[in-house]
């Protein structure tokens, strides 16, 4: 049984199949113009046919390319996070958004359970909303890597902020360096599976080889913006951290 394909497109590639009466008739529209092509089906004399539309191929695409900002989005403000938590010798309430208090039995974020301000640029303060997790807080802080001491007044916990020495600015550096080409290993992951995902609607025969070209060529243009956002951010850092 055989399915009759009738089209009014130009510079369109279309593929017509035979199929039995028992399976679906299925067939791919590739390199696509921007205005939606009229097609006529005709089958004889019945079967089932399952179409993958302009508007089908179409949601795929935007769903990648959604994925891909979602995701290099997300990797830039990781790297944001990273850079906030590092001190610099000014008094900053990021610097502790990465320590985890033990409280009530569960690993919980300071910043969660604590207000924490700056009263001036070399000190931080901070008041728990409950009282009775101020020893637990002060542990944490002491315990992390910010090799800072607070002091309490049974209250709140204030904390001072060491001028950097220069071999310490030093290996801030190379600790921020390191996190910035994560960053940076992290967009070409995401580049990487994406393209996968082009190659996988070539090989279906839903996007022609040279638009998967066009669509690699724009994604490695979205990456390097990415990976520009990146470099941006570590030189703002590298001044904070060399500034005395």
């Amino acid at each position: 049984m055989s399915l009759y394909i009738h089209s009014m497109i130009h510079n369109t590639h279309i593929m017509a199949i035979s199929v039995s009466s028992s399976s679906a008739a299925i067939y791919q529209i590739a390199n696509l113009k921007p205005n939606p092509p009229r097609i006529i089906l005709s089958l004889r004399p019945k079967g089932t046919v399952k179409c993958a539309t302009i508007e089908d191929i179409e949601a795929e695409k935007s769903l990648i390319e959604k994925n891909v900002k979602e995701r290099m989005e997300k990797t830039i403000e990781n790297v944001r996070a990273n850079f906030s938590s590092i001190r610099t010798g000014r008094s900053n309430p990021a610097m502790l958004d990465k320590i985890e208090v033990e409280y009530y039995g569960t690993s919980t974020s300071l910043k969660s359970i604590a207000q924490i301000s700056t009263p001036d640029s070399s000190s931080l303060l901070v008041n728990p909303y409950d009282k009775s997790s101020l020893k637990a807080i002060e542990k944490a802080i002491i315990n992390s890597d910010l090799g800072m001491t607070p002091g309490s007044d049974g209250d709140v916990l204030r904390l001072s902020i060491p001028q950097l020495t220069a071999e310490r600015r030093k290996e801030l550096l190379k600790m921020v360096a390191k996190q910035a080409e994560e960053g940076k290993v992290a967009l070409r992951n995401i580049r990487r599976d994406a393209i996968k995902c082009y190659d996988k609607l070539e090989k279906e025969k839903k996007l022609s080889e040279d638009i998967v070209k066009d669509l690699s060529s724009d994604l490695q243009k979205v990456t390097d913006e990415y990976i520009k956002k990146v470099d941006s951010i570590f030189k703002q850092k590298e001044k904070e951290l060399m500034t005395v």
